[in-house]
């Protein structure tokens, strides 16, 4: 981003009759919302949610910000050292310089959601995309009403694509990011039980996800999952071009195989069945991600041979089912940002399938957002779990006891382990203790519980 503070506040009807000539010319180089990250030049954002933004301003000065966002109701203690622009509300504003910004670059907008795999699928999406065209794509998780903006502000001005993941945890939430992203094509991977904690049933989960179609282009693409009932019914109310991905040959792209390796996974696609595609990840169910990946790159024309190449070595987000290699030579799949009982349960069954001379262990923390069916869905997990593929498990988290107690009349004792939440130190101690070069570790938890602090300890 690349703009000058008087552009700036004409975008978000900022009041500049303070402001002389000079200094409405002065540039702007980005915007930043967390002072530990402040470059020189750039926008302060001073958000209001559990701390106050506006309380760090002198740090913003600091670190050398150009200028600032401020409340109107701040007003009484507007900053003196570098030019502020006042608004009634800092995010609505954020979030207005954003469309700005995006209808001047006017990229091409893919929109990516679902209750698992939108990491992936972006990521996947982004690398082959940007085989021919120059892409940004959403960072690490910055996938909600403050997240969009960002990435949005990120984009370099010859960007031709932007690949925007996009995350909810109520209604309405996607509506507002769809309309002001205007997507040409939207994707949904699938419908799981993520924070049905909030919606009470996947019915619910499915028509709060379907939001991501409310701001999609008259001429743009809905891709997503043919295999799903709850998707095809409610994709007949969308009137545009709509492309199905799945393992049903009803799709117009499906799978016709899969095979795992130990690091990757194989598999063929109905379209092009000469050519073999690879993936760097285990898992089966990582192939329906690259099924919408895929039929996204067909949309914008990408030979399917490119498509090939691209997805066989694309950059992954960090910690989504991440090999690492630990201090004692064990292999560690960091999956710890995310999850709930249908992702758990897919790579405990990948993970049970790897190769290895030493013992599986898995590591499984709480799934948050579950709501009144929280403790029967932790114990579900079970059906994925047996001593005879994975021998050892240590669990964390209040409510991962229902899966202890299940589990307690299947594992030995000294091969059963359960913590409480507060106790990441122990559990990587205790994990770390008993390893060997010849093990595997499986880590998966939803981000609350901090599991990536283990795998750091595992890998230090």
């Amino acid at each position: 981003m690349k703009m000058t503070i008087g552009e700036i506040a004409k975008a978000i009807q900022a009041n500049t009759d303070n402001f002389d000539e000079a200094l409405l010319k002065k540039p702007v180089t980005g915007v930043c919302f967390d002072t530990r990250k402040m470059q020189p030049g750039q926008l302060f954002i001073p958000l209001t949610a559990e701390h106050d933004g506006h309380d760090y301003i002198d740090n913003a000065v600091a670190g050398g910000a150009a200028a600032t966002l401020w409340a109107k109701d701040h007003a009484d203690r507007l900053p003196l050292k570098i030019p502020a622009l006042v608004v009634d509300d800092t995010l609505k504003a954020f979030q207005a310089l954003s469309k700005y910004y995006l209808d001047k670059i006017n990229p091409r907008v893919i929109a990516i959601t679902g209750s698992n795999g939108k990491t992936t699928t972006k990521d996947m999406v982004a690398a082959i995309l940007s085989s021919t065209f120059h892409v940004t794509k959403t960072h690490d998780n910055f996938n909600n009403e403050i997240g969009l903006p960002y990435t949005i502000l990120q984009m370099e001005s010859n960007s031709e694509f932007l690949v925007a993941e996009m995350g909810m945890d109520r209604p309405g939430q996607l509506d507002f990011m769809s309309k002001l992203a205007q997507p040409d094509v939207a994707v949904i991977t699938m419908i799981g039980e993520a924070h049905i904690e909030f919606f009470g049933t996947r019915d619910k989960i499915a028509d709060a996800k379907m939001e991501i179609t409310h701001g999609l282009k008259a001429d743009g693409f809905f891709v997503y999952d043919g295999d799903e009932p709850l998707l095809n019914e409610r994709a007949k109310t969308v009137d545009v071009i709509k492309l199905t991905f799945g393992r049903k040959s009803a799709n117009d792209v499906f799978a016709i195989d899969s095979k795992d390796g130990q690091y990757s996974t194989e598999f063929h696609v109905n379209l092009w069945p000469d050519i073999d595609f690879k993936i760097p990840m285990i898992g089966d169910y990582n192939v329906n991600n690259a099924l919408a990946a895929i039929s996204v790159g067909r949309i914008f024309q990408i030979h399917p041979e490119i498509m090939a190449k691209k997805l066989a070595k694309f950059d992954l987000t960090k910690n989504r089912t991440e090999w690492l290699t630990g201090s004692k030579g064990e292999r560690i799949l960091s999956d710890v940002y995310n999850s709930n009982p249908t992702a758990a349960k897919e790579v405990l069954t990948a993970f049970k399938n790897t190769e290895t001379k030493g013992r599986r262990i898995a590591v499984l923390g709480d799934m948050l957002e579950l709501g009144d069916q929280s403790k029967a869905m932790h114990a579900s997990l079970a059906e994925a779990l047996d001593p005879a593929s994975i021998p050892v498990v240590y669990l964390i988290g209040s409510d991962m006891s229902a899966l202890y107690e299940k589990l307690k009349p299947i594992y030995a004792p000294e091969n059963l382990h359960y913590y409480q939440a507060d106790q990441l130190d122990q559990l990587a101690a205790d994990i770390e203790a008993t390893l060997s070069a010849s093990d595997e570790v499986m880590l998966k938890a939803s981000h609350g519980l901090h599991l990536e602090n283990v795998v750091a300890t595992l890998t230090k």
